[in-house]
Parts: structure tokens; sequence; C-alpha cells
């Protein structure tokens, strides 16, 4: 994940302005909230963790087939 230091936030400008940081979300995507300045919350859009909940399978998939493709012959030999 690319972090955009214009989306990083204190616990305390969150809180007293949610409404402005919701609209940071809308414009680019997540605000990282610190505490105690250190990254402790991620606020991004509700869409997003329903594609993130799908990612996993698919970077699977694709790590599977590279592993595929570059051992074919191994595999073709195996399976003789």
């Amino acid at each position: 994940m690319m972090i955009n230091t214009n989306n990083i936030v204190s616990i305390t400008e969150a809180n007293q302005n949610f409404s402005r940081i919701a609209r940071m979300v809308d414009e680019s995507g997540s605000v990282i909230i610190l505490k105690n300045n250190a990254p402790r919350y991620l606020l991004i859009e509700f869409s997003q963790v329903e594609q993130e909940q799908v990612m996993p399978d698919e970077d699977v998939l694709s790590i599977s087939r590279r592993i595929m493709e570059k051992n074919q012959e191994a595999y073709e030999i195996l399976a003789k």
C-alpha cells in the first residue's frame, strides 16, 4: 500500500473533524490516524474491505500460475 503523507492525521484531529476526515477518504481512498505519533488506525471506504476479501484468493491463483509456468518442465517430467 502506498502511503500519502497528506492523508495522515492525529487521533485528536480525527475526533474533532471527522466529517473532514471522511471527505479525505472519499477523495483519496484512505486516511491513516496516528495515536501517540505512531500509525494506529486506517480509515478506508467500506467497498475496499469487500475488495480486499477477494484479493487473497486472486493472489494465490496468480502465484500458483507463475510457479507452474516457471516449473512446467519439472511438472511434465513428474507426470510421466
